[in-house]
């Protein structure tokens, strides 16, 4: 009987194959991790803006049925990110509401820019507890604003707080809520329309 040989393995080829191995592991796993990350930022948003969590505010349909004797005071603060080139605040610094009653106050917005531009809003209350209670009718957040340019827009604020407030033994000694927008730029920087009106382009970098 001959005995057949054995070609032993090369080390090398046993090297190769545990690389590919972990190689498509960790693209798996990358793929994976990039999903959830997608997945989780409209999971978070949703989570917030039912449960108030971290000063988000909730969205109501109507308005409650019970008002309240009990006052609290909602100052509103605004800010604008660079790039936007507007202009924006509140018409009053602060108003007084009784618990359950309809609120409501006006953002002014202007667009300073020589271009048309479109921006969003994003919002939060402040103490962060209040988010649960602090309950919003209708809001220019709910949708990007376009303005022209220099054109300045009134932008209303429908909002309560809700009576369940009175029951929270953690905002007993809270008297003042802070509603704070920031704007953001929601789309690239347009053509400049002083240069769209003279023919100008800007110059080749």
């Amino acid at each position: 009987m001959s005995d057949e040989a054995i070609t032993p393995r090369s080390p090398g080829a046993n090297v190769n194959r545990r690389v590919g191995v972990t190689a498509a592991v960790c693209a798996v796993t990358v793929v994976a991790m990039v999903g959830m990350a997608y997945a989780a930022v409209p999971l978070y948003s949703l989570f917030c803006s039912v449960t108030g969590f971290g000063g988000t505010t909730r969205v109501a349909e109507e308005m409650p049925t019970q008002v309240l004797d009990r006052t609290v005071s909602v100052r509103f603060d605004s800010n604008i990110a660079n790039g936007l080139g507007w202009s924006f605040r509140p018409s009053e610094r602060e108003v007084e509401v009784n618990l359950g009653a309809p609120g409501e106050i006006v953002f002014v917005a202007e667009n300073r820019s020589t271009r048309t531009s479109t921006g969003t809003a994003v919002f939060n209350v402040a103490p962060a507890a209040v988010g649960a209670y602090f309950n919003k009718v209708s809001c220019f957040c709910f949708t990007e604003q376009t303005l022209e340019p220099g054109q300045s827009v009134d932008m209303p604020v429908v909002f309560f707080v809700d009576p369940a407030y009175a029951d929270d033994p953690d905002l007993r000694n809270i008297r003042t809520i802070t509603l704070s927008y920031t704007f953001f730029p929601a789309d690239p920087p347009a053509t400049d329309v002083a240069k769209a009106r003279t023919g100008q382009t800007p110059a080749a970098l």
